[in-house]
């Protein structure tokens, strides 16, 4: 994907459009609101990775009303806070999460760190989520790239219907001259950019009509040729070592207790049932609890 970058006066322009498209059609979530915490802006960008914002926004709201800040949820067994990660998926998050509250309790003094470098270090803290924090808590000039993103930049910028089906450097390094010098305006453009590609430059079925910049679109000037990289192929689900991981853990989060094992999965393959246990022990997701029942981290010994 080869892309130029658009001049002084067409890169003003575009700042220009998108963020005054932002200011009247971003969407009303909590964790945008001035007078969130940036524990609660990192809580956000670790739960919607790869889930619809409208199933975290109400267990966002619980985690936030329940642990408000790190050292709360670092206080919370690793058990229940996977019982609260709810159905939000990936639940190794949830984890993940606890381990971070515990850091920025006993490293941090309770207060997410502000820099990358200090962000990236906490478990389960990648490249995207420590500039997303950095950007929209602390108001940093990062460089945030997400899928939305690159795909507005493969349209308006680059020409092409998608984006590569991996993040490229290119695409970082065009992020990255994209943004505008102003820090509070970079910040504000990095979830500009993510909203105009998550309601309008949609995957499937952009609505370029809507487009604040579909007079300067690269893409649509083009002719909007289709998509020719490499095939994309949907994720398979149903009948998955990924479905039956989750059929076990919501079990296990129904139950105020250890689970036989006999009743985690029933009418599932026991291979597939044993090897995807067998994974969430070694995710430290699920313990053995007694002989033949399981349970989430720290549960209690079966009675008897």
């Amino acid at each position: 994907m080869s892309a130029v970058r658009p001049s002084a006066t067409d890169l003003a322009a575009l700042h220009g459009a998108v963020l005054d498209w932002y200011a009247v059609n971003s969407r009303p979530l909590p964790w945008r609101e001035p007078s969130c915490s940036p524990w609660g802006v990192l809580l956000s960008e670790v739960m919607s990775q790869q889930t619809p914002l409208g199933r975290v926004e109400p267990i966002w709201r619980q985690w936030m009303e329940r642990w408000p800040t790190p050292a709360q949820l670092a206080a919370e067994s690793p058990g229940e806070v996977v019982r609260a990660w709810g159905r939000l998926g990936y639940p190794r998050r949830a984890l993940r999460l606890h381990e971070a509250a515990v850091v920025i309790t006993e490293r941090h003094d309770g207060e997410v760190p502000r820099h990358e470098a200090d962000l990236r270090a906490l478990p389960g803290i990648g490249d995207y989520t420590a500039a997303a924090v950095a950007a929209f808590a602390f108001g940093d000039r990062s460089v945030v790239v997400d899928t939305n993103v690159r795909r507005v930049q493969a349209r308006a910028v680059s020409g092409v219907a998608q984006a590569a089906p991996s993040m490229t450097r290119a695409e970082v390094a065009l992020a990255a001259d994209l943004l505008p010098v102003d820090d509070e305006d970079a910040a504000t453009w990095n979830v500009a950019v993510m909203e105009l590609g998550a309601l309008v430059c949609t995957a499937r079925s952009p609505r370029c009509d809507d487009c604040p910049v579909v007079g300067r679109c690269a893409w649509v000037l083009g002719g909007r040729p289709a998509y020719d990289g490499p095939p994309r192929r949907g994720q398979k689900w149903h009948g998955t070592d990924r479905q039956v991981r989750g059929v076990i853990v919501q079990a296990l989060r129904e139950s105020p207790g250890p689970v036989l094992r006999e009743a985690l999965a029933p009418g599932r393959d026991e291979q597939q049932v044993d090897r995807c246990l067998a994974g969430l022990v070694e995710d430290g997701l699920v313990e053995p609890v007694g002989d033949e029942h399981f349970g989430l981290p720290g549960v209690e010994e079966v009675a008897g």
